[in-house]
Order: C-alpha cells, then structure tokens, then sequence
C-alpha cells in the first residue's frame, strides 16, 4: 500500500521548496515541487495536495466499493490523477475490474509516466486493469458512452473550492446528473472534499441519488477531510 515518500538522505524537510517541473497548461500554471521527503502539486497559485499521506484518497476508493452491492468485478471511473494515492490503492484491490483515470493536466500525466511521481504508481499503471484518458473530467461524463459501477472525483479541493471556474458545474444539479448518466443502476458516486459541505449533501438527493452521507476522514491538523456519497437509483 503506498503511504507517505520517503525522505531521502541529506534532505532538509525544514528547507524551502524545490521546484521540479513548473508548465503552463490549457488551465493555467500546474507545479511539480520538493519540499523535504515530499512531493507536491500547486495548480495556479494552489496548493492542491503532496504524498504526505493519502488515507482520505484511499478511503475515497474503499468508501465507494463498501457501498457497492457486491457485484464482481466492478469498474471504477477515478476523477483526477494528482499523486496517485487513489489510482495505486484502487489497482491494489482484486475485487476492481477495469480501473480508469481522468486527468486533464499532460505534465501531471508525464510526471507520474517518467517523473518521480512514478514512484507512487509505476506499480498501478502496470496493471493491465489500468486506463489514463486525458480529458477534462466535466466533458469527460457529458460525452461518454461507457458506463461504471463507481465514480470516485477527487479533482478540486471539495465542492466549494473549485481550482478553476469551470468545475463548479459539475457540483450542480445538472452537472451531478452527468455524473449519474456514467454510473449503472446502482452505482455509486463519492466525492472528496477537503472541508465538509451540507450544501453538497442537499444537492446529490435533489439530483436523485438515493442513501447519501458524508464520512469523515481523520486528519493529522484541522478539520476532518470528508467523502460524500450518493447512490444511483436502480
């Protein structure tokens, strides 16, 4: 199971960042850096996440196969790229069948293919299981035709901390609607947030998603990092 980067001998964890890799992107600036044993992306100014520790990613994934009704092989939709923690923890599982990943960021899908982020998902992006479409994720559910048992998104820092303008769409009704067109009867969405959001909560059952909740997630500082969940209607 992959947990936090190792911090490799002689680094100051202490010292300022290192900026690795920094690229402008069709979405704005998109920043790869170094800041002791951990490695971290920024996307315009913010900071998005680093492999610190990546239980709320992993529990993202398991939140969304325990809320399955133990269909075999389910195949899972994964909503952002960034470390890696939930496409690694997701191909560490048998019981998924096909494991597919939007990102829309190339230099994030570069970093994990020959950067040091490979170090998080080598192993995942081996398995035969494994997909990475390069796409935005808000065109991605609108003009697929496939469909999935579960839809895991974990693009922005929660529903009301959108890194860019265009992803609060995908929040809305209309946009939680396109996400439940990708799922099969009974398919599950969950959704990371950094912060909880009733408001979230409120919209997934006005969109028809049936027994929702929100799960906290322990963290080591600050408020609990949170996963909704909602499932489609059979």
């Amino acid at each position: 199971m992959s947990t936090a980067y190792e911090l490799p001998h002689g680094t100051d964890p202490s010292g300022p960042p290192e900026v690795i890799d920094r690229r402008e992107g069709p979405y704005g600036e998109v920043v790869l850096r170094r800041h002791g044993g951990l490695l971290q992306i920024i996307a315009n100014g913010c900071f998005l996440m680093d492999t610190s520790d990546g239980r709320s990613e992993r529990r993202l994934v398991d939140a969304a196969l325990d809320a399955l009704d133990g269909r075999p092989g389910p195949e899972v939709l994964i909503g952002g790229l960034g470390v890696g923690f939930s496409l690694a923890h997701a191909a560490e599982q048998p019981r998924w069948g096909r494991v597919t990943v939007v990102e829309r960021e190339r230099a994030v899908i570069d970093w994990h293919l020959s950067g040091p982020l490979a170090e998080v998902s080598a192993r995942a992006l081996r398995d035969p299981r494994t997909e990475i479409v390069e796409s935005d994720l808000v065109a991605f559910v609108n003009e697929t035709s496939d469909t999935y048992d579960a839809l895991c998104l974990d693009i922005d820092n929660g529903p009301e901390w959108t890194v860019t303008e265009g992803n609060q769409s995908l929040y809305s009704e209309a946009g939680l609607a396109a996400c439940a067109r990708v799922l099969k009867p009974g398919g599950v969405l969950a959704v990371w947030s950094a912060t909880p959001s009733p408001g979230f909560a409120r919209t997934l059952g006005n969109a028809g998603f049936q027994q929702v909740r929100t799960e906290e997630i322990p963290v080591a500082r600050g408020v609990p990092d949170v996963v909704h969940l909602g499932v489609r209607a059979g």
